[in-house]
């Protein structure tokens, strides 16, 4: 790659050991999900929102709820059903007789971490709840903003489309999420230790917390500190670019997409142990960063997850 790389190639040694303990800590719980676990976490630390889609039953709850407890963050479930209202997850402002006024009561939405579980069970009046809390951080109630914690995520879990009694989620939505992972089925030996072991969610509901909200807010802002080259940015300018030009889809990644997409290269970086990108860290998250933004332009739809890697990949050239 050329270019001048910085010559401080190592972030500071307690916090790479910070990041390694969680996702050791993830993967004794999780089994089998190395890959899976160490994109999560970068797209926590890159500040984004993740959304996870599998089966029912592979372990997408228990993720989200063991990132929480390991990054010391206030907690929240919400369970997204057909009958689910917004006011169910931002909140409702109720008359106090006593007062003779309003009172906003807090929904859900107001937590570090939000788990928005099985979100396209819900409608999308319901799902829209979420836009303006996962772009902007805040939510308007009553022609009044309300800021929302910091650190906020949002963790979606989502069952397949063609499951009985799912909404697709709009494009506007799907792009607010910065990647989108599966988990599949475990290997045959974690799976055999998964069931003669003890349930996971009681050893996630032991789990200490390895992170403090200052552990956390110092990675991340290691992670905008991460360098990256003029060939890493036209690298991914290429990725957009092929995208937008290529007949295969009804639309390229949009702006957002691009920008999220090197802050995640950023992440996964970090978690290499490097303070700058390598194209090996763009090609790492291409797959989770782009799959739920591209609609194929024939009619299959959404492309296959490894369908699109490979295109993408194959098809533009390495600085």
């Amino acid at each position: 790659m050329k270019g001048s790389l910085p010559t401080t190639i190592h972030p500071d040694p307690p916090q790479a050991n910070l990041t390694e303990q969680v996702l050791a800590a993830a993967g004794a719980i999780i089994l089998g999900k190395e890959h899976a676990l160490r994109l999560a976490l970068a797209c926590l630390l890159a500040r984004g929102h993740l959304l996870i889609e599998d089966l029912p039953g592979v372990g997408k709850t228990t993720l989200a709820h063991l990132l929480a407890r390991l990054l010391g963050l206030q907690y929240s479930r919400i369970q997204f059903t057909s009958d689910l209202l917004p006011a169910d997850v931002i909140g409702v402002s109720v008359y106090e007789r006593d007062n003779e006024r309003f009172r906003f009561h807090p929904g859900p939405v107001f937590s570090q971490l939000v788990l928005a579980d099985e979100i396209n069970r819900a409608t999308p009046k319901a799902q829209s709840a979420l836009l303006e809390a996962m772009e902007e951080r805040q939510v308007t109630v009553d022609g009044e903003t309300r800021p929302l914690p910091d650190p906020f995520f949002v963790i979606a879990t989502q069952n397949p489309s063609y499951q009985i009694g799912t909404y697709p989620l709009p494009e506007s939505q799907l792009d607010r999420f910065l990647m989108r992972i599966r988990l599949g089925y475990p290997p045959a030996a974690q799976e055999k230790v998964l069931l003669a072991g003890e349930d996971r969610r009681a050893m996630v509901e032991r789990q200490p917390a390895i992170l403090t909200a200052a552990d956390l807010a110092r990675l991340q802002g290691l992670v905008s500190q991460v360098t990256a080259t003029a060939p890493i940015i036209d690298y991914c300018l290429a990725i957009l670019q092929f995208t937008r030009r290529s007949e295969r889809f009804v639309h390229g990644l949009s702006p957002r997409a691009g920008v999220g997409l090197l802050r995640a290269s950023k992440a996964w970086a970090l978690l290499a142990g490097r303070t700058y990108v390598i194209p090996e860290d763009v090609q790492a998250v291409v797959p989770a960063c782009c799959i739920h933004r591209l609609v194929g332009g024939d009619a299959a739809g959404r492309l296959d997850h490894d369908e699109v890697a490979a295109l993408i990949l194959a098809a533009v050239p390495v600085p």
